[in-house]
């Protein structure tokens, strides 16, 4: 048995019963990742020693018995924007390639005390900007799928990884899609939470307002468990927001009758490839026979996202990372002046996705173009929320593609930033609004390539997205295909 392609809660089960040891199970994951690590480049670093030593830790908890964690002994994967203490945190990136952060993230501390294994930190597009992992300062990921095309971005490394069962679950972040697009592109789960939901806590920031922790697992009961242990007031962090966090897998009963489903018109979109709109729509269906009413639905300012998206964004990460100057921590350039080394640091440690988002966001926030840019984009952004309210008034939740295609070729769009761009051009929203939402695998195309559904829900409410989510899982077998590598 091949204890690295079971799920989590089919390895709790085992762990709980003493069948197996976190030791075996972490064994397995490593060997796996040994095998496959040259061809996909997921990761940026790996922690093997350490891994197996939270495994043994792991497994005296276990035989003391008495600890229900469903976390526990189970090796998992964090993307590298997650402060780790003494392990390397790059953020995929030359600016940062030699920080070692003295503590933990709030979400990495939550990991280690439900008894998680972790066994190396993930790769992203640097600084979480981009939407295939190509602009990793290290290598560019590639998806399990098909290795000529790109896993999805931001957190491409860690859709690849449980994609791969180089790891049981995985954290990603989200800003405009980056849990969700790469779940759809490699075919796992990906859950976005509301905003406030899981503290930010000790992540490194792209765009504050945006950005939010979220898992990303081989199936939704997975990403439910994942869910509840890293979810929940955080004081550190001023955005989290104190709400109780629910048994989120207690809601997974596979009972939606009753259940409101909205379908809104703007996100079947010109351009988008047949096949993913075909395998969407027949998800709809499933559903549907399960007993959910679906509803022809609008959000009329659903145009505008990719604009606003990229205004907003780009304005707070211009922002952010003015604090990546060589001075304290990072990458120092030789240089005969202060000026000059400031300059000649940020110039070489950053790549050009990030340079050119800087550029756009100091552009957008320079005086005189303030309130023709930022300001305005911030205008539309509370009507766009305006109409997933409105929305959410006449339905539970609202289900769409995640992305318009399925993976594309690597450096198909490297040299086309707008047509790159408009890969998220689904899942961006959802992020300006707050919103939580879900992706799901539903199908494939013709390649072979896995397409994604997605399902967001109200603000908190993720029982109802987990329980949608979990009903079209029971009904179909999309989640059980694995990458043959």
């Amino acid at each position: 048995m091949n204890l690295h392609s079971l799920t989590l809660h089919e390895l709790h089960e085992k762990l709980k019963k003493r069948e197996v040891s976190s030791v075996e199970v972490t064994e397995s994951v490593l060997r796996r990742i040994s095998a496959t690590e040259d061809r996909l480049h997921s990761f940026i670093t790996l922690c093997p020693d350490s891994a197996v030593a939270e495994a043994r830790k792991a497994d005296e908890r276990l035989k003391k018995g008495g600890e229900s964690s469903p976390l526990l002994g189970i090796p998992v994967a964090v993307k590298d924007i997650f402060l780790t203490q003494g392990v390397l945190t790059t953020c995929a990136s030359r600016i940062l390639a030699n920080l070692l952060p003295p503590y933990d993230s709030t979400t990495v501390k939550k990991l280690r005390q439900a008894g998680a294994v972790i066994v190396g930190k993930t790769n992203l597009d640097e600084f979480a900007m981009g939407s295939s992992t190509e602009n990793s300062a290290f290598a560019a990921t590639r998806n399990p799928w098909r290795l000529d095309r790109v896993p999805g971005g931001s957190s491409g490394g860690s859709a690849a990884a449980v994609a791969a069962d180089q790891c049981i679950a995985a954290l990603g972040t989200d800003t405009g899609g980056s849990i969700r697009q790469p779940a759809a592109c490699c075919g796992i789960a990906g859950m976005k939470p509301t905003y406030g939901r899981a503290s930010r806590y000790g992540i490194i920031a792209f765009a504050s307002s945006l950005d939010q922790v979220g898992p990303m697992t081989k199936d939704v009961t997975d990403g439910a468990l994942v869910l509840e242990a890293i979810a929940g007031y955080d004081p550190s962090d001023s955005t989290s927001v104190n709400v109780p966090v629910p048994a989120y897998a207690g809601f997974l009963n596979g009972d939606v009758k009753g259940l409101k489903v909205g379908i809104p018109r703007e996100y079947f979109i010109p351009g988008m490839q047949p096949e993913v709109e075909q395998a969407v729509k027949e998800g709809i269906r499933v559903l549907e026979k399960n007993g959910v009413t679906v509803e022809e639905i609008s959000l009329p300012h659903t145009e505008y996202a990719v604009a606003v998206y990229y205004i907003i964004a780009t304005a707070e990460a211009s922002s952010n990372l003015a604090r990546y100057d060589g001075m304290k921590y990072g990458h120092r350039a030789s240089a005969k002046d202060l000026t000059e080394t400031y300059r000649k640091s940020r110039e070489e440690g950053f790549g050009a996705e990030v340079k050119r988002r800087i550029m756009l966001g100091t552009y957008a926030l320079s005086a005189g173009y303030y309130d023709a840019y930022y300001l305005k984009a911030q205008k539309v952004r509370a009507l766009i929320k305006k109409d997933f309210a409105t929305a959410l008034k006449k339905c539970d939740a609202i289900i769409t593609p995640t992305a318009p295609t399925t993976a594309f070729k690597i450096g198909e769009k490297t040299q086309d930033p707008l047509q790159m761009y408009l890969s998220d051009i689904l899942t961006i929203s959802v992020n300006l609004a707050g919103l939580p939402a879900l992706s799901l695998p539903c199908g494939f195309d013709s390649q072979g390539l896995p397409t994604g559904m997605q399902i967001i829900g109200k603000h908190f409410d993720e029982p109802t997205i987990l329980r949608i989510a979990f009903a079209y899982e029971q009904a179909t077998e999309w989640h059980k295909k694995k990458p043959k590598l």
